[in-house]
């Protein structure tokens, strides 16, 4: 979540019309409501098109990426290769942090 921020944000204005930014005092959301609103982020948003190019495992789609398709794609499969598995206190921690920045950020 931390590294995709601006995507977010970015995804968010686009189709929401919501800049998270500027979200103080009677304009907070709830962190349920966010969670809903991120869940329904579409594919024609910024963080959608990413998260497709991430996701492809379709090889014919795959032979007709661009370069830098390609390397969004093996940038993020590097950073989270599937065999490098946390223990169940790192994920504790992990959603402990993530819990604690949306709640600064939220409340």
């Amino acid at each position: 979540m931390y590294e995709d921020w601006d995507l977010i944000e970015a995804s968010f204005a686009k189709q929401y019309g919501i800049r998270l930014e500027t979200m103080t005092g009677d304009n907070d959301m709830s962190w349920a409501e966010f969670s809903r609103l991120l869940n329904g982020i579409m594919p024609n948003t910024p963080l959608g098109s990413i998260v497709q190019i991430r996701a492809e495992e379709d090889p014919d789609i795959l032979e007709h990426f661009t370069p830098e398709q390609r390397s969004i794609r093996d940038q993020w499969r590097t950073e989270h290769d599937p065999v490098k598995e946390m223990t169940e206190e790192e994920k504790e921690e992990s959603v402990k942090e993530v819990q604690q920045l949306i709640a600064q950020m939220f409340s």
